[in-house]
Parts: structure tokens; sequence; C-alpha cells
């Protein structure tokens, strides 16, 4: 592992506002170009501990994001409303959270 812009958000620091990663493609992978917080700059570790923190609550939420892709729309939401069609749609959000549990 090595310094990762995920690590640096994790430790609830921002691009362009605390740092400036870059990476010269040179082999040694991306490092800290600028440190522009106040703070004092982590160690290499923290930011690594911070980028598995972070894959862990990526992971965690794959259902969400698997789930957003099958929901119906918000134009197919509308409808149902509109065509007083709720419990079409609810069967319809149902199945998909069943395919995708948490």
């Amino acid at each position: 592992m090595a310094i990762t812009f995920e690590g640096l958000t994790q430790l609830g620091y921002k691009d362009d506002i605390d740092f400036v990663l870059q990476n010269d493609s040179d082999g040694n992978g991306t490092y800290i170009a600028s440190w522009l917080s106040s703070d004092a700059q982590p160690t290499v570790s923290a930011i690594e501990a911070a980028e598995v923190e972070w894959q862990a609550d990526y992971d965690a939420q794959d259902y969400a994001r698997s789930r957003l892709t099958e929901y119906p729309t918000i134009q197919e939401c509308v409808h149902a409303i509109l065509d007083d069609d709720l419990v079409a749609l609810q069967v319809l959000r149902q199945a998909v959270k069943d395919k995708y549990p948490k």
C-alpha cells in the first residue's frame, strides 16, 4: 500500500485544500507533492490504515450501489404515484432489495 487519495480523505483532509498528490510515473508511486493543511502531515502508516478503513466502508456499501442500478427510475416512480400504482412499485423495489440484501 501507499499514500492514497482515499486514505487522506478518510482522515478528513480535502484535495487541493489540504494536500496535493502527485505520481511521476517513475515507479515510485504517489506522494504528497504539497501539504497545505495547518495540521501535521499524517504518516504513511496512518494514511494506509485509513485507506483500509475506507475500503471496508466502501465494500460494506456494495449492496447499496447494486440496488441503485436496478431500482425503478424517478420517472417510473412518478408514473406509479400518478397512476396510483404504488403496490406494483413496492413489489419492484422489494425484488431489488431481496436480490441485494444488506
